[in-house]
């Protein structure tokens, strides 16, 4: 669903550029340079010309409306679910190892731990 809008978005956006660098303005805009978008639309090129870009420009303001809602419904964003991954495993590791630290000071009856060690000899 997201990759559509985000699709129609920016096919939106370069038909928006291309329509508003083809309107004439008071420099003539890039009209002039094809000269053929009033050979194309014909004699209504102005009034072709502000309607598209209106309608385009609406199209463009909901993909984005769209888009931000979605992204604010998402409770989560890509690397917090990472995030939360990597300390689940450091808990699991240092849980295990808090484990079989608990067996083996059974195992062995609690001697393991007081031992001295005796000195190198050279």
């Amino acid at each position: 669903m997201t990759g559509v809008i985000i699709f129609i978005h920016v096919l939106a956006c370069i038909l928006l550029i291309a329509i508003i660098l083809m309107q004439s303005g008071r420099g003539g805009g890039l009209t002039e340079a094809f000269s053929s978008a009033e050979s194309l639309f014909g004699a209504h090129t102005s009034a072709f010309m502000v309607k598209a870009t209106s309608t385009i420009a609406i199209i463009f303001f909901l993909t984005c409306i769209s888009l931000a809602v979605i992204s604010a419904n998402k409770d989560r964003s890509l690397m917090a679910s990472k995030k939360a991954a990597e300390v689940e495993k450091k808990k699991v590791t240092a849980d295990k190892q808090q484990t079989d630290k608990q067996d083996t000071t059974k195992t062995t009856g609690g001697a393991g731990q007081n031992q001295q060690r005796s000195p190198k000899r050279q």
